[in-house]
């Protein structure tokens, strides 16, 4: 079950020649969408909500006012951006820990509409024309685009970037850049980019979202360095204060170029982002307490439950409350590192996951506030459920042979303990499989053929890592497993996670409403196992999911994406890569009383940093004026 998978004549033929010929063979990109005609913006599957005339979204004020700070806690981030600290101000690299947020400080060619699954309206570009093959884009620029210095943005800094980005980018971006074969600057309002014909049609949507960086200022300045010093950008905020380590702070860049423009009108509305960092949570909570951070997620299922009794909220001046989350899939796992031999085989992958007891860390830890996660696409269309359809064992079929029958069958699911914390039944059923697996006791522990134990080794870095995964080591002891857990500091952990060096770590992941083959190329691919930086954290390398992933990038319509992804995630769970945990259904807010919102919020995004305003007459009434 663990084994590599290959496409054998044999299973193809099984198919029956046209069907299987269908799965395999690419498609164009954006098949539905009109060629040789100047377009206001982009869409997988040709699906715009807005018109080329749109004043501004939907899910903003367009005259909200300007001003205020919001020192907030950031609840994602990209690149190598962290939470804990930072050392440099370039995020575009693999090099370092920057802060989060430096993407405000450019622009791109186009923006992401955050109640549309996957639409694109022109930033920097006027409007985009595809060619007929629909390998080739051509972005008309906007003149009036201007760096912070006042010089003009023009199309050599986009054909500058995307060719740094392809060569010395994150992996996050060279990946998504592999199938641009040219960036050209026609003239200097104009930029042809030229694609292989191997692309998806979401492959453009993540390169047209891709910040510009200046041509001129990285042709002085090295680019792979980490440094301190802010770069030059031209987004609606400038670098502002910097301590590095401590805190950072966005200015809204008054002179800002695109202020007026649709996609920007209603955003961007506080003078000031600040985001203080803090090596523990608590320290960090206590913050927020005193009124020094002003938003805040809480992800720690007893504080929510427990510690949001101090004065400021039992007065009114802060608001605790529920906001709905994404329609997009969610990912909360544990990875066990393939790269390591005894995680090879899934028996052993299995056993480690049934000693995750959710029934009892449900009742205990989470005070009943999260959901059993089973899939790779939780709260999606995307979770496979039931048998597979004809449509998804089309694309299965040609990989019978090589793959578990269970694929086949009804998707795998995670079992139900009695929740008392030491199911025996359960805990039985991995005693057995490490016995299928060869391992065999000895004295406390089950050991190999060399006599050496199965060790098992957890990464945390923090300590409410460190609680929700002492449990869980507690158990595998318990069953003959020598498992530990090691706390280790952000830049230690990120460094590991980067070099694929640990053996168990957890991640939470999102991919968008439509996921990209790139995306899913990051988290799944073959190619992504041996790449430093990826997310590919157990090191998966199986030809039928690689496959899968190329069948959800050639999709022509959100049908086939979801037969697609469906296809994957049974694969993935017998394959169980990634041991499903938990998911939060809500985002589990609190703020201080002082800002302006349009609710409800978008589906499919929630940067209450850009969306929210400073309301004067609230901050007033709490002491914040």
């Amino acid at each position: 079950m663990g084994g590599e998978v290959r496409l054998s004549r044999r299973s193809l033929m099984a198919l029956g020649g046209a069907a299987a010929a269908a799965a395999l063979l690419p498609a164009r990109a954006f098949a539905n969408t009109p060629t040789e005609t100047k377009l206001h913006g982009l869409s997988a599957f040709g699906e715009l909500k807005y018109p080329a005339d749109f004043s501004h979204f939907g899910y903003v004020n367009a005259d909200a006012p300007k001003g205020g700070t919001i020192n907030f806690a950031p609840p994602n981030s990209t690149f190598n951006q962290s939470f804990l600290t930072f050392n440099t101000l370039n995020s575009l690299v693999l090099k370092g820990d920057s802060p989060p947020r430096t993407e405000y400080c450019f622009d791109s060619l186009m923006v992401s509409a955050l109640d549309e699954p996957d639409a694109v309206y022109g930033l920097l570009a006027e409007s985009v024309t595809l060619s007929a093959d629909r390998n080739t884009y051509t972005f008309a620029l906007r003149p009036e685009a201007r760096w912070h210095d006042g010089s003009p943005l023009t199309a050599a800094d986009i054909v500058f970037a995307l060719k740094l980005y392809k060569e010395k980018g994150h992996p996050n971006l060279s990946q998504a850049l592999r199938w641009m074969t040219d960036a050209a600057a026609v003239d200097a309002a104009t930029v042809r980019l030229t694609f292989s014909g191997e692309q998806s049609s979401q492959n453009i949507l993540a390169v047209a979202q891709m910040p510009i960086v200046s041509k001129a200022y990285y042709t002085a300045n090295d680019f792979e360095a980490a440094t301190m010093a802010p770069p030059l950008g031209s987004g609606p905020y400038k670098m502002g204060r910097v301590s590095a380590g401590q805190f950072v702070e966005y200015d809204r860049f008054a002179d800002y170029w695109g202020r007026d423009l649709p996609v920007n009108r209603g955003l961007y509305n506080f003078d000031r982002i600040r985001i203080d960092f803090y090596q523990n949570r608590q320290a960090a909570f206590e913050a927020f307490k005193k009124g020094d951070t002003h938003f805040r997620e809480e992800f720690t299922a007893r504080v929510w439950a427990t510690g949001y009794d101090f004065p400021a909220l039992t007065q009114g001046r802060v608001v605790k409350r529920e906001f709905p989350g994404e329609k997009w899939p969610d990912m909360q796992a544990v990875a066990l590192n393939q790269r390591r031999p005894q995680f090879k085989d899934v028996r052993v992958r299995r056993a480690i996951g049934l000693c995750f007891d959710f029934e009892w860390t449900q009742r205990t830890l989470f005070y009943g506030s999260y959901d059993r996660a089973q899939s790779n696409f939780e709260k999606s269309d995307y979770k496979a459920e039931g048998l597979p359809s004809p449509q998804e064992l089309a694309l299965l079929e040609p990989f019978r042979a090589e793959l578990p029958a269970e694929v086949f069958g009804e998707p795998p699911l995670q079992p139900v303990s009695d929740g008392s914390g030491r199911d025996r039944k359960i805990l039985g059923q991995a005693v057995k499989l490490l016995t299928e697996a060869g391992w065999k006791r000895s004295g406390e522990f089950f050991v190999d053929d060399k006599g050496e134990r199965l060790k098992v080794e957890i990464l945390a870095e923090d300590d409410g890592l460190v609680r929700l995964f002492t449990p869980w080591m507690e158990k595998m002891r318990t069953i003959g497993i020598d498992a530990t857990i090691r706390q280790v500091d952000q830049a230690q952990y990120e460094q590991r996670q980067n070099d694929y060096d640990f053996d168990f770590i957890l991640l939470h992941w999102s991919i968008g409403a439509t996921p990209t083959e790139d995306s899913l190329e990051v988290l799944y691919h073959s190619r992504s196992a041996t790449m430093p930086g990826m997310r590919n954290y157990p090191g998966t390398q199986s030809p039928a999911v690689d496959a899968l992933v190329a069948a959800a990038g050639r999709a022509q319509s959100r049908a086939e994406l979801t037969t697609a992804l469906k296809a994957l995630d049974r694969v993935l769970r017998t394959r169980l890569d990634w041991i499903p945990t938990y998911y939060l259904a809500n985002h589990r807010v609190a703020y201080w009383d002082m800002f302006g919102f349009v609710e409800p919020k978008p589906d499919y995004g929630f940067p209450a940093e850009i969306l929210w305003w400073f309301d004067k007459e609230r901050a007033a009434k709490i002491g914040k004026a």
